[in-house]
């Protein structure tokens, strides 16, 4: 999976480094002028930056601690988004309200709107104009209000799991990083499987889940494996011919070693428009066309369970 950039968070030079770059003893002292702004220009790049958040519930609370201490706009449920805030717009609300902070938001600003909701975003995005949309994919949990982040490091991704796409990715991946949290920033093709890949995970546990009822993500992982394995490979097989792509080996392991860091997740089929809804558009797509349903495990047991 290739990055597009690592991202830390580091201080601005000391005063001392300062000094020391811009002595008048050096070899070159507009060599060194040019190269103090060059590591100046670096680090601040990275430096947390002030941002708007948008949702103040368990995500957007965490995401506030994360930043510079006074420097945050938190807007919350009817408000309106500032135009003169400084920095990203960092958007933490259910899927079902993207409209709504759409139209609190200054057009001038949707450019800098980015987004934290899991699910399929992308119709979404292209009915808005949004195809470039800054993005966050959160491997990350927090149990309550107030309570610090828990990462998703996993057996499989030592290195985290967390991703961010867009112009405000580097900004985002800092913050996150400040708060003791993972984030790499991909490329579109990159971010493009990783998001896919999470579409899956949630569609297929959560609807395995379903069939059992009770059954946390750990159990789905642990004592319905053959189950989600075909799941995860049928929806995954028309993903890839959807988007016109190629998941990287071992899909499987991957998203079962992010079950068992979660394992304690209930599982239950929500937000049906944005996660299993995208898979089962691709079925009525396919047999409105005269073609073969792509996920027909998918489709018997969204019927099973009776989603539809």
């Amino acid at each position: 999976m290739a990055l597009k950039a690592a991202v830390s968070v580091t201080p601005l030079p000391s005063p001392r480094l300062r000094r020391r770059l811009l002595s008048p003893f050096s070899p070159s002292r507009t060599a060194a002028v040019r190269r103090l702004a060059r590591v100046s220009a670096a680090m601040a790049a990275t430096a947390v930056q002030p941002a708007v958040v948008v949702g103040g519930g368990r995500v957007g609370q965490a995401l506030l601690s994360m930043g510079p201490p006074g420097g945050d706009v938190l807007v919350g449920r009817g408000e309106k988004v500032p135009e003169d805030a400084p920095g990203p717009i960092l958007v933490c609300t259910r899927n079902d309200d993207l409209d709504a902070v759409l139209e609190a938001t200054p057009k001038s600003r949707w450019r800098d709107l980015v987004f934290f909701q899991n699910g399929m975003l992308d119709p979404w995005f292209e009915s808005k104009g949004l195809a470039d949309a800054n993005q966050v994919l959160a491997y990350f949990a927090v149990s309550k209000l107030g309570e610090p982040p828990v990462d998703g490091i996993t057996d499989t991704n030592p290195e985290g799991l967390t991703a961010a796409f867009g112009s405000w990715a580097p900004a985002v991946a800092a913050r996150l990083q400040n708060g003791g949290l993972t984030c790499k920033v991909l490329e579109k093709e990159a971010f493009q499987k990783q998001m896919l890949e999470k579409l899956i995970w949630i569609s297929a546990f959560m609807l395995v889940g379903a069939r059992h009822p009770g059954a946390t993500v750990g159990v789905v992982e642990k004592d319905y494996r053959s189950e989600v394995a075909s799941l995860i490979a049928e929806l995954a097989s028309a993903a890839a011919a959807e988007k016109g792509l190629t998941f990287d080996e071992g899909i499987e392991e991957r998203l079962c070693a992010y079950s068992r860091a979660v394992a304690h997740f209930p599982t239950a089929v929500k937000e049906f428009k944005w996660r299993n809804g995208w898979f089962y558009s691709l079925t009525e797509k396919a047999l409105a066309a005269g073609k073969p349903d792509p996920c027909p495990l998918h489709t018997a047991w969204l019927k099973e369970i009776k989603v539809i």
